[in-house]
């Protein structure tokens, strides 16, 4: 594992710009996807319609052809990001989607009493969601969230495709300059897996904390 720990500061390197890439995606893909679920619960038809839309259209567009999509096509409209804010982009509106889906899911398991009970109070729709359903549907469906957010983690991998040094366009580096391919794939296997197994373990613990007794 010489190659690995010769290039040790280029792996620290990468896995924190793997961290920061993937913590602000799923911040914003959150986000995103809460606002979606929100669309496709709405009593608005055209709400319904387009939340359903964004749905489909990302959730069957490959990862990568999302990302060179708005490397490559949004300068031409005049909008000019950096790689690093088009990776977020690419990656927290194609992991939004999935974020919608699990919210709605855990949406459909909060009783229908709680909505009629907060209508009875005067709530408006948007009221309702914010204050009574979503709250509880995200305790209800964490899990699956933390299934999203370790995805999120592996899928950062690709923006390596737009120059982001993250660890996989580190470690594709590293083996340009070095011809070392083995090693330093055995290394990036275990770079992945020191940032995803805490992952996953904090994330369970998460769990335990908000879920909701019954």
């Amino acid at each position: 594992m010489g190659p690995v720990l010769d290039n040790l500061d280029a792996y620290l390197s990468g896995m924190r710009t793997t961290a920061t890439l993937t913590v602000v995606s799923f911040g914003v893909a959150l986000v995103v996807g809460t606002l979606i679920a929100s669309a496709r619960i709405s009593p608005v038809v055209p709400l319904r319609w387009a939340g359903a839309a964004y749905v489909e259209l990302l959730r069957n567009t490959p990862l990568v052809v999302l990302m060179f999509l708005y490397y490559f096509g949004l300068p031409k409209i005049g909008l000019l990001f950096s790689g690093f804010t088009t990776a977020v982009l690419a990656l927290s509106l194609y992991t939004g989607a999935f974020v919608a889906e699990t919210v709605r899911s855990g949406v459909n398991s909060v009783a229908t009493g709680q909505a009629e009970a907060a209508r009875a109070l005067g709530l408006t729709f948007p009221q309702t969601l914010a204050t009574v359903i979503v709250p509880q549907a995200l305790r209800t469906v964490a899990a699956p969230l933390g299934s999203l957010f370790i995805a999120l983690i592996k899928n950062s991998a690709v923006a390596f495709t737009i120059s982001v040094p993250e660890l996989n366009g580190r470690v594709d580096r590293l083996i340009t300059d070095t011809g070392q391919t083995i090693p330093l794939l055995v290394g990036a296997a275990v770079a992945y897996l020191l940032l995803t197994i805490p992952s996953g373990i904090a994330l369970g613990v998460l769990e335990r904390r908000v879920a909701i007794r019954r």
